[in-house]
């Protein structure tokens, strides 16, 4: 039976906040969906998943079709990473074990390039596709999520065994198809490395400054020194983002920035892997889009010293000599 004609089997790989959030409201859309966990398995097989959102109000998943190994899963025909770029290299084995034939696996992550490290270590026979997350949401605890605003995906196909355009179109509208079945939003992108460098104009300057200035959205854009220079680093990144080909919506800049000015008070999610000491995701975020521009003959002073200081506090947080 094609994809098409049957309603898909979802699986979970990485259940934080943005996996738990799409996978509770996939599952309440009535989609067979299947969760991968790990240090969370016993309290979400226990209590369940809830998402506690002021834009759907309080949702429980419970009973849960819990996993702690990608083996036990049932075959999926939809795979959805949400598990943090950082753990890339560690992916590959839960995907093959999670995977049916010619499932298609969504990366839910920010940044550039973040598909290329999965790709290498999957069949030609998946297919792969990037997905970009506008949300404003985190974990409170073991299979708790809290959603504060927004909650959009945008899509776009990376590689797979698509014949042609408009095959790799069809597939990037199913997966549209799955979250507007959910009640959200959802664009079907043409071109997934001009959607990434979209997300990265907001990205780039709220990640990096939260996390080095310990500091939310809403005192961000309230102190007049750190909003205009989140306007310079979203205007340096539309300018490297043109120098690679990708030319940006006009407006496309300010139109995120009287966006964050409408959100709740929000910790990026750069922000809470410093508090909490972990990894923060650099590369993607960072390191990926330096090297395209550079590449392309774009210099992005501004972005570079950010990423410069982070590396600082990354190191120094994470013990590294």
């Amino acid at each position: 039976m094609s994809h098409e004609l049957k309603r898909p089997r979802i699986g979970i790989i990485g259940t934080g906040a943005i996996g738990g959030f799409y996978g509770v409201m996939l599952a309440k859309a009535g989609f067979d969906v299947h969760f991968l966990l790990r240090s969370e398995f016993d309290a979400v097989v226990r209590d369940g998943l809830c998402v506690k959102s002021a834009v759907h109000g309080e949702l429980v998943l419970n009973p849960v079709q819990a996993y702690s190994s990608a083996a036990d899963m049932p075959p999926c025909d939809w795979l959805l990473i949400g598990a943090k770029s950082t753990s890339n290299a560690a992916l590959t084995p839960a995907i093959l074990q999670a995977a049916a034939p010619g499932a298609r696996v969504l990366v839910l992550q920010n940044g550039l390039a973040v598909e290329d490290s999965l790709r290498a270590g999957l069949p030609d026979s998946l297919h792969l596709l990037g997905g970009l997350c506008f949300i404003c949401v985190h974990r409170s605890g073991p299979g708790k999520v809290v959603h504060q605003a927004l909650g959009g995906v945008n899509l776009g196909y990376h590689s797979g065994p698509a014949a042609d355009a408009a095959a790799r179109q069809a597939i990037v509208e199913q997966g549209a198809g799955l979250f507007h079945a959910a009640g959200l939003d959802s664009q079907a992108m043409v071109n997934l490395q001009q959607a990434r460098w979209q997300k990265l104009v907001w990205n780039i300057p709220y990640n990096g400054l939260s996390a080095l200035l310990q500091a939310g959205t809403e005192a961000l854009m309230t102190d007049s020194h750190t909003r205009a220079l989140i306007l310079t680093l979203m205007d340096e990144v539309v300018r490297g983002a043109e120098a690679c080909g990708y030319v940006l919506p006009e407006g496309y800049a300010h139109h995120l920035f009287a966006m964050t000015e409408k959100m709740p008070d929000y910790q990026p999610s750069m922000y809470l892997d410093y508090k909490e000491q972990r990894p923060l995701e650099l590369d993607a975020i960072y390191i990926q889009p330096l090297r395209a521009a550079t590449q392309a003959g774009c210099d992005m002073p501004h972005v570079r010293m950010l990423y410069q200081a982070l590396a600082f506090l990354d190191a120094r947080n994470n013990r590294i000599t």
